[in-house]
C-alpha cells in the first residue's frame, strides 16, 4: 500500500510544478491538459474556457510522486490540516531547499535546531502548501 500526496492548485498548477522543478528539482512525469482527455469532462464539471488548464500531473521529488491538477475552477485551494516533508541529508541542503520554498511564501518556524532534529523548520510556500524541511538525527 502507498499513501500519495494529490494537490489542486486552482489554475496555477503549471506555476507550482516549474516552481517546484526550480526549487526542489522535481521531475515531471506526466502532464494531462483537459482538452487532451480521450472522454471530455461534462460541461457542468469544468470552467468553461478551462481547455488549457492541468487536468492530471504527476511529478518525482526526491523518490516520492505528487499529483497535481489545476482542479475544476470550483473555487481557491485551501491547503490546512498537512504538511508535506521533506528529509534532506544536511543542514546546507535544509538551507537551500527552505531558502527555495520562502520565495514568496511564509516562514511558519524559522530553520534552527530542535531537540528532534540537527536542523527543522516550517513554511507555507506561495501556493500555501505547507512543508517541514528535517534533516534527520
Amino acid at each position: 500500500m502507498q499513501i500519495q500526496p494529490y494537490l489542486f492548485f486552482d489554475g496555477r498548477c503549471e506555476e507550482a510544478i516549474e516552481f517546484y522543478r526550480g526549487a526542489l528539482g522535481a521531475e515531471l512525469l506526466t502532464l494531462m491538459r483537459f482538452k487532451d482527455s480521450p472522454e471530455p469532462p461534462s460541461p457542468d464539471c469544468v470552467v468553461p474556457g478551462s481547455e488549457n488548464k492541468v487536468m492530471h500531473a504527476s511529478f518525482r521529488v526526491g523518490e516520492t510522486t505528487v499529483m497535481a491538477s489545476d482542479g475544476t475552477g470550483q473555487g481557491p485551494s485551501s491547503f490546512q490540516g498537512f504538511s508535506l516533508t521533506l528529509s534532506v541529508a544536511d543542514a546546507a541542503e535544509a538551507e537551500r531547499v527552505f531558502s527555495a520554498l520562502s520565495a514568496g511564501g511564509q516562514v511558519r518556524m524559522p530553520l534552527g535546531k530542535t531537540f528532534f532534529s540537527p536542523c527543522f523548520g516550517m513554511v507555507a510556500d506561495r501556493f500555501g502548501v505547507s512543508w517541514m524541511v528535517i534533516v534527520p538525527a
